[in-house]
């Protein structure tokens, strides 16, 4: 790429060095400088033969660029989608167990005391039941509001609805 000051002031019909007024119409016979084009990662002029391949280039490295960024955005969101539901299934598992578990032993201490003390074995049973019922529903419903926490892939979902947009030149740079 040559600049038009380079080849004197003719080119740039003023002064040697003098820079034209882009603002204005050319004057028939004016020679400007050629258009700049700002691309990604460098600037062609507008019109020149080599610049086209190498616009062609930059545009496949993006696009090459902005799906690495979008499968590594999507794995990031896979992954704290699988904690999250790792642990509500990790407290509903726990809570099937320590309720099963809670049942079994405890109950059965407990139920032995509070007949002993009530003389009434059978209320003392139904009385040991609600309690650990109870005991296993809090802990199933923080399970799910662990699991209520599992957002999917949002912003990977949000990012690629812009890609055809940003391969046709429409999107906003924010």
């Amino acid at each position: 790429m040559s600049s038009p000051v380079e080849h004197g002031a003719s080119a740039l019909n003023g002064p040697a060095g003098s820079a034209p007024d882009l603002r204005r119409p050319a004057a028939p016979g004016e020679v400007r400088p050629a258009e700049q084009i700002d691309g990604a990662h460098d600037t062609y002029d507008k019109g020149e033969v080599g610049s086209i391949g190498a616009i062609l280039s930059a545009v496949a490295g993006d696009i090459s660029t902005l799906m690495q960024q979008e499968v590594a955005l999507a794995k990031a969101e896979v992954r704290q989608s699988a904690q999250n539901a790792g642990k509500g299934a990790g407290m509903l598992a726990g809570a099937g167990v320590a309720g099963h578990l809670a049942l079994i032993f405890m109950s059965l201490a407990l139920w032995w005391a509070l007949g002993t003390w009530m003389h009434r074995f059978g209320w003392a049973a139904f009385i040991v039941g609600l309690l650990w019922a109870a005991i296993a529903g809090a802990l199933a419903m923080k399970g799910r509001s662990e699991l209520k926490n599992v957002n999917g892939l949002p912003r990977t979902v949000e990012t690629a609805k812009k890609v055809p947009d940003a391969l046709k030149g429409n999107e906003d740079h924010r």
